[in-house]
């Protein structure tokens, strides 16, 4: 039985997701995949539905209706991942800005104990091609804010290639998380180390998408500044356990 489930949240996907998927398929590792799509209008579902054909009892989808946010995405697809009993659930984006080929090295990490493992761009020195400059310092220096803040010893915060042990996801009260964007990464590894779980950061190379277009705006980048104290200050008046 395959225990292992990657979640891809997509919008505007159709430069890349039959790559991603065909690449995800073709590890030495079998996984399964779980598309999020919300509502794209470039017609990538349509484009993972006609995979479905080819992968079936493999390759599965979740339509929502309109663009509902990243971390929403995710916390669908953890439910869905959990109700169907997985025990390692990935995020991974859909643009290979994330070697599908690390999520071997993923899993084998909480394979060998890690309870949750974070592809890390900056876990040795700073691992980012095709980003501009200013892009690599706002967030290199968003995590060094994140660890002055919040006191967590995570060299890349913001992070968005996971693996999580189902018991982590299972632990988080899911139906508390707040928060959309970058934001929504932050909480749950300040969350899975407040709760006691091992968080270990692999390192990776993260490439910047060559098709389609970023979805990263100042709003998601201000949630994450101001998101950031609010987790730390409610973190006070929290018992965990």
């Amino acid at each position: 039985m395959v225990d292992s489930i990657v979640i891809i949240p997509t919008y505007n996907e159709k430069e890349n997701i039959e790559k991603i998927i065909r690449k995800v398929f073709s590890l030495a590792v079998d996984f399964h995949i779980l598309i999020v799509d919300d509502g794209s209008p470039d017609g990538t579902a349509d484009i993972v539905k006609r995979l479905q054909t080819e992968f079936v009892d493999r390759l599965f989808i979740e339509e929502r209706k309109g663009k509902l946010g990243l971390g929403t995405a995710y916390l669908h697809g953890f439910r869905w991942a959990l109700d169907r009993h997985y025990a390692y659930i990935f995020e991974m984006d859909a643009d290979f800005s994330h070697n599908p080929k690390d999520l071997v090295r993923l899993r084998e990490a909480c394979v060998e104990g890690a309870d949750m493992a974070i592809g890390s761009r900056y876990i040795q020195g700073v691992n980012v091609v095709n980003w501009p400059m200013s892009r690599v310092l706002m967030s290199y220096f968003a995590s060094v804010y994140v660890r002055f803040i919040t006191g967590i010893d995570i060299q890349d915060a913001t992070a968005g290639f996971v693996c999580f042990s189902r018991k982590v996801l299972e632990k988080i009260p899911l139906d508390e998380i707040k928060f959309v964007g970058y934001a929504f990464q932050i909480e749950m590894k300040f969350k899975a180390i407040k709760y006691g779980f091992k968080v270990v950061e692999v390192p990776i190379i993260f490439t910047d998408r060559t098709e389609g277009e970023s979805k990263m705006s100042t709003r998601i980048f201000r949630e994450a500044f101001f998101g950031v104290i609010q987790l730390k200050v409610e973190s006070w008046f929290k018992r965990w356990k």
